[in-house]
């Protein structure tokens, strides 16, 4: 009776080795005798105990930093660069038999595609295009990743490290655009001021009592101080008015 009930607790301990658990954003990729046989999960399920074997994959989104990477522009300049991703497994199974580590794939072609994108453009590209550049960063690697069924949600580059010296240089570059632009913008206010001074000699051309007005108006704005002692030269023709309209004024 004894080697019975042994025999008994063995099956029952074979039966229940082989339930297995995943979780909600967990996939079992199930091989029997070697074979791909099918996927199971989320929750309790149950396989064959020496028969049957599983590989647990995570189908949650994975966050990869690409390390610091020292690279050369197109213009060759040394630059240190280095990016994040982000990644998803779409194909458990492709996942697990078509590539031995997928993770470690995923990180080797980052790597390069980031060096070899960097090789491709130019520094100012470099520094100005980066979403440009992230896009098809993104679509390199996701083509090459497609066949082990993972999917590249986003790629980012971080930090762009350029040398001092060039540092020095760009900062001078752009001093000079800045003054540059100053003196354009200079330049025209100057220019639009004459056209203004020019049109307003013609007015003033055509009318000679304009000319007074502004006199007067300079005259008052120059009093408006008090401390201010101002001394008025009055033009010829006024003076012989003035005179002439005393002496009608005296015949009266």
């Amino acid at each position: 009776m004894q080697p019975f009930l042994i025999f008994i607790a063995i099956i029952v301990m074979f039966f229940i080795s082989g339930f297995r658990i995943a979780q909600e954003y967990e996939r079992g990729v199930v091989f029997r005798l070697g074979r791909y046989q099918t996927l199971k999960g989320p929750g309790l399920y149950w396989i064959i105990p020496l028969i049957e074997r599983q590989a647990m994959v995570d189908l949650r989104t994975v966050t990869v930093e690409v390390e610091q990477q020292e690279t050369i522009t197109k213009d060759s300049v040394t630059v240190k660069i280095n990016a994040v991703l982000w990644y998803k497994i779409c194909d458990p199974e492709k996942a697990i038999i078509a590539v031995q580590n997928y993770q470690s794939a995923v990180y080797q072609v980052a790597l390069t595609s980031l060096r070899n994108i960097i090789g491709q453009h130019l520094l100012d590209e470099v520094l100005k295009e980066r979403d440009t550049i992230n896009s098809t960063l993104l679509k390199i690697i996701d083509e090459a990743t497609e066949p082990w069924g993972i999917k590249v949600e986003i790629v980012e580059m971080k930090d762009v490290e350029i040398p001092d010296s060039m540092q020095r240089v760009m900062a001078m570059e752009a001093e000079a655009i800045r003054e540059k632009r100053a003196r354009l913008i200079k330049a025209d206010a100057e220019c639009e001021a004459s056209l203004k001074l020019s049109e307003a000699s013609k007015i003033i051309a055509a009318n000679p009592l304009a000319l007074e007005l502004r006199r007067m108006q300079m005259v008052q704005e120059i009093g408006a101080d008090k401390n201010t002692t101002t001394v008025v030269l009055m033009p010829s023709d006024m003076i012989t008015l003035s005179g002439k309209l005393n002496d009608y004024l005296s015949r009266q």
